[in-house]
């Protein structure tokens, strides 16, 4: 609780939730917008790479660029909240929070992709899926949507809800204000292409490093709250095999909670990559994403019950 004190941080985080869960995301002047085209505009001004195979030096001196953008935009970002908050004192974390939380943008757009799903109405299945994901949605099946869809609800339920919680449970609006923005740049740049191998590495690492702690409590309170011994089983076993350190503990055990089958082969920039099988049981319908959105609302709720009863505690 950086620079707040116990009843200062619960106005916050009261004030914040609120916003979230009766507003939203910002439906014009999303702060991330403005951050995102910075982003975009810094990263063709400093990435060096072509489409073709580089040296080793310049592939080197691309990481270190990336890093130097990276440090820049989350410094100015950090900077800019710092004279926000100067003039706003506890308000402005709880607008930080606001502006980090994602779970009524990501609950109503899963709904988006379940509901012609159910129907059978594929176009707009996969219409809905492509803007929440970065794979290749056009050629995907009923079962295909269903996957990508859960996977997407399993795994920014820790990136775009419980992470953030908790970096303002440690941090206030600073702690979530970098995750948000870290979180983003590893987005934008974690990419593993020519062009964004080496320039965007040090985003992924940060990103990896800061998601670490927070994906594995996501991924306890997926399994406390679903099929625990399952999610439990599917963690342990199938999480190492994930490339990813993060979303391979948060989709397995959230997977094994809901006893379905996720993973396997996705198209990513033209390329299919293999991917491990995690979960067990049938493959996802259009129902399991409903029931995805039911789990990641109950860690919302359990995790709001847990910070609250610590702050009050505090008082």
């Amino acid at each position: 609780m950086l620079n707040l004190s116990p009843t200062h941080w619960l106005l916050a985080f009261t004030l914040g939730l609120l916003l979230e869960l009766c507003l939203g995301e910002p439906k014009r002047f999303h702060p991330l917008v403005g951050f995102g085209w910075l982003a975009s505009k810094l990263e063709r001004r400093f990435n060096l790479a072509k489409d073709e195979q580089a040296s080793s030096r310049l592939n080197q001196l691309n990481i270190l660029r990336g890093a130097l953008a990276w440090l820049l935009l989350i410094g100015a970002s950090l900077a800019t909240f710092s004279l926000l908050k100067y003039l706003l004192g506890w308000w402005a974390d709880a607008l930080a929070l606001w502006f980090a939380l994602g779970a009524r943008s990501l609950f109503e757009h899963v709904r988006a992709i379940a509901r012609p799903l159910s129907t059978g109405d594929l176009v707009a299945a996969r219409l809905a899926l492509s803007r929440i994901v970065s794979r290749n949605c056009t050629e995907l099946d009923d079962t295909g949507i269903a996957k990508a869809g859960l996977e997407s609800t399993l795994e920014n339920g820790a990136d775009a809800i419980f992470a953030s919680l908790f970096f303002f449970a440690l941090f206030g609006g600073y702690g979530v204000l970098l995750h948000r923005l870290a979180n983003t740049l590893d987005a934008m740049w974690g990419y593993k292409t020519v062009r964004l191998f080496h320039f965007g590495r040090i985003a992924a690492r940060a990103d990896d490093v800061l998601n670490f702690i927070p994906a594995r409590l996501t991924a306890l309170s997926y399994t406390l709250l679903g099929h625990c011994r399952s999610a439990f089983s599917c963690w342990q076993n199938q999480a190492p095999l994930w490339d990813s350190p993060n979303a391979g503990p948060v989709m397995a055990s959230g997977a094994g909670a809901l006893q379905v089958s996720l993973g396997g082969e996705a198209t990513y920039h033209g390329e299919i990559h293999s991917r491990p099988e995690l979960g067990c049981g049938p493959v996802p319908t259009a129902h399991d994403l409903q029931r995805g959105i039911v789990l990641v609302q109950k860690t919302l709720a359990l995790w709001i019950a847990l910070l609250l009863g610590g702050s009050l505690w505090m008082l």
